[in-house]
C-alpha cells in the first residue's frame, strides 16, 4: 500500500513563510478531512505536494513511498498517482475540453487510447458526474459556472484514476444536487481503495462521505488530530475554542490562491495531443 510521507516541511511563497514544520502521513485508501482558518496553509500544502513552483520548500521532505517528490516534476507526480482538484480551476481559451482530457489520459498510458474507447469512456464519465456530453466540445472551463468547473475537475479525477486525490474546496459553488453527485463519486472511489485529502469549510460534504481522520491546520502546522467529531464541533463553534481550551493562537490571513499550476499542467498535457 502506498503512502505519502511529509516530514518537518517548511514552505514559503512570495517571501512569506506559510508552512512551518508540518509533518503528515497520508495512506492509500484513507480519507483525511483538512480543516483550519483561512490563510493558515491548507491550499499551500496541497499545491506543494502537487509541485506548484510558486511554493518554495525551504526545508523538510515529501516522499511517495521511496520516491523523493521534491526531485520530481509536476507531470511525473501526476503519473505517480497524485491528483489535485483546483480551488479555482483555470479557464483555457482555445483548448478543447475533450482534447485536453485525451491528452491527460494518454500521458498516463504506455499506448495512446483508441478514439472509440476514449469516447465511450468519456461518455460514461460525463454521466457519472451529471454533465451534458456536449461540454466535451467546449473550451476547457471557458464559460463554465463555478459548479461546472468543479464537476469538470472531478471528471478529470475519474479519468486519471489516481491513488491520491487532493480536493481543494471542491464543494464551493455547488448546489445541493451537485454536492450529492460529487459525494457519490467520492464514496465510489473510496470503495475502490483510493485515498483522499479534502479541504472544505462545510460539514455537509464530510457528512456524505467516509472520513477516517480529521486534521486542523493552524499557523502552518497540524494543531490537532481527531475523528469526524472534530468536524461537527468546528461546524458548530468555529475555531475560537482551540484558543480558549488548548491555548492555540489563531490567525487568519489571505492565502495565495495561485492557479498557474492548472495552466502549466494544461500546456504540458496539450503537448501530447498530437
Amino acid at each position: 500500500m502506498s503512502k505519502i510521507i511529509i516530514r518537518d516541511l517548511y514552505v514559503s511563497t512570495e517571501g512569506k513563510e506559510i508552512l512551518k514544520g508540518l509533518s503528515l502521513e497520508i495512506n492509500e485508501g484513507e480519507t483525511i478531512a483538512l480543516l483550519g482558518p483561512n490563510g493558515n496553509g491548507k491550499s499551500t500544502l496541497l499545491q506543494t505536494i502537487m509541485g506548484n513552483p510558486r511554493y518554495k520548500v525551504t526545508s523538510g521532505s515529501i516522499f511517495l513511498d521511496n520516491i523523493d517528490l521534491l526531485k520530481v516534476d509536476v507531470d511525473e507526480r501526476s503519473r505517480l498517482g497524485i491528483f489535485l482538484a483546483m480551488q479555482n480551476p483555470s479557464e483555457v481559451p482555445g483548448v478543447n475540453n475533450a482534447d485536453f482530457l485525451k491528452a491527460s489520459l494518454n500521458a498516463h498510458r504506455e499506448k495512446p487510447i483508441r478514439l472509440a474507447e476514449f469516447y465511450r469512456l468519456l461518455d460514461e464519465t460525463y454521466k457519472r458526474v451529471n454533465i451534458p456530453f456536449e461540454f466535451s466540445s467546449r473550451n476547457l472551463n471557458e464559460g463554465f459556472s463555478g459548479g461546472e468547473k468543479k464537476k469538470n475537475e472531478i471528471l478529470q479525477m475519474l479519468l486519471l484514476s489516481p491513488k491520491f486525490s487532493m480536493l481543494d474546496e471542491i464543494d464551493s459553488g455547488l448546489d445541493v444536487d451537485a454536492i450529492n453527485v460529487v459525494s457519490r463519486v467520492i464514496k465510489n472511489e473510496q470503495e475502490k481503495g483510493k485515498g483522499f485529502l479534502i479541504v472544505s469549510h462545510y460539514a455537509r460534504l464530510y457528512d456524505l462521505i467516509n472520513v477516517d481522520r480529521t486534521l486542523i491546520l493552524v499557523d502552518g502546522k497540524i494543531a490537532l488530530e481527531g475523528d469526524k467529531h472534530l468536524i461537527k464541533r468546528v461546524d458548530k463553534e468555529g475555531y475560537t475554542w482551540l484558543e480558549k481550551e488548548l491555548g492555540i493562537s489563531l490567525q487568519e490571513e489571505k492565502e495565495n490562491e495561485d492557479v498557474s499550476l492548472g495552466i502549466c499542467l494544461t500546456k504540458e498535457a496539450m503537448k501530447k495531443v498530437k
